[in-house]
């Protein structure tokens, strides 16, 4: 359990991470830096030791960057993830395919930065129904684009957990990103696929007051619903 981190700008938040029902080993990471406005979650791929050294390289380079006073715009969380993208490939020790997908979410006032690469989401909550603000960088998102595969069949396609970006398996990435307003009472929920696969629309209808049940109710969903995989999620909300 991660504790709730409050900061100056309105913002808390509250994370949790899972190594699920059937892995024996947790590859995923969360980041929780609300005094300073930025969180994240990256999602390991590529083999145990070295999934896990790539999460871990994203997590520790995005807090360095929040350790550093300096104002944090969208420049500096570029390059940053372009940093750790060079850092995990340039990693000797990892298995050549390692890498993570990562979801960062960066507040600036009222509004919110989403930067990503590969299928770890960010969804915005308002008023019981979530929004979400990422596009999955995997091989059946790019079949559903084309119009060859459903949305509910991709949830059963062999290759649904094939993803087409990632930090760390090539020298440079291109991340996406998207600004969004955020409003007091929303919430963003950053998630690895562990959690995503078990998003249900009515999850987001009634919503706990505690932050803290909000992240429970999401780690139980993805862990009774599914458990097949890790499960990490940071809950933020504005005040």
């Amino acid at each position: 359990m991660v504790p709730v981190r409050t900061c100056p700008a309105g913002y808390r938040s509250e994370g949790r991470t899972h190594v699920g029902r059937v892995r024996a080993v947790n590859e995923d990471r969360l980041l929780d830096r609300a005094d300073r406005g930025l969180w994240a979650v990256a999602d390991g791929m590529g083999g145990h030791s070295g999934g896990a050294a790539a999460a871990t390289t994203v997590v520790q380079v995005l807090d360095a960057l929040a350790d550093d006073p300096r104002p944090i715009d969208d420049a500096r969380l570029r390059d940053a993830l372009a940093c750790a993208n060079r850092a995990i490939h340039q990693d000797g020790s990892a298995d050549a395919t390692s890498g993570a997908t990562v979801v960062v979410a960066l507040t600036m006032g009222p509004t919110a930065v989403i930067c990503w690469a590969g299928d770890s989401r960010a969804y915005r909550i308002r008023g019981g129904r979530a929004e979400q603000l990422t596009r999955d960088h995997s091989v059946v998102q790019e079949m559903i684009d084309a119009g060859v595969l459903s949305a509910a069949a991709a949830e059963r396609h062999p290759q649904a957990n094939v993803v087409t970006r990632a930090l760390g398996v090539a020298p440079t990435v291109i991340v996406d990103s998207v600004r969004v307003a955020l409003e007091p009472g929303d919430r963003l929920l950053l998630c690895s696929d562990g959690v995503s696969r078990s998003v249900d629309p009515r999850d987001f209808v009634t919503m706990p007051d505690s932050i803290s049940d909000s992240a429970d109710r999401f780690l139980a969903n993805a862990l009774q619903r599914d458990g097949s995989d890790n499960a990490t999620l940071v809950v933020v909300a504005v005040s």
